[in-house]
């Protein structure tokens, strides 16, 4: 369970790379098709972080049960 978690936070990662990729190659060409794009990169990099903390949190809870 814990390395689907990981794997996920991650994942979050590949698309807000790939939404800033988006938004500076089509930047002069579409400005109005990147604002979703920007949206994108923002969220998910917020949810990369809540996920990580989630995610270390959830292993400290097991870590102190097993004492």
């Amino acid at each position: 369970m814990i390395k689907i978690l990981k794997y996920t936070e991650y994942l979050y990662l590949v698309v807000a790379i790939f939404s800033i990729y988006r938004i500076v190659t089509d930047w002069n060409v579409n400005r109005e098709g990147t604002y979703l794009f920007m949206f994108f990169a923002v969220v998910s990099i917020g949810m990369f972080f809540f996920r990580r903390n989630y995610r270390k949190k959830f292993e400290q809870r097991k870590k102190d049960n097993q004492r």
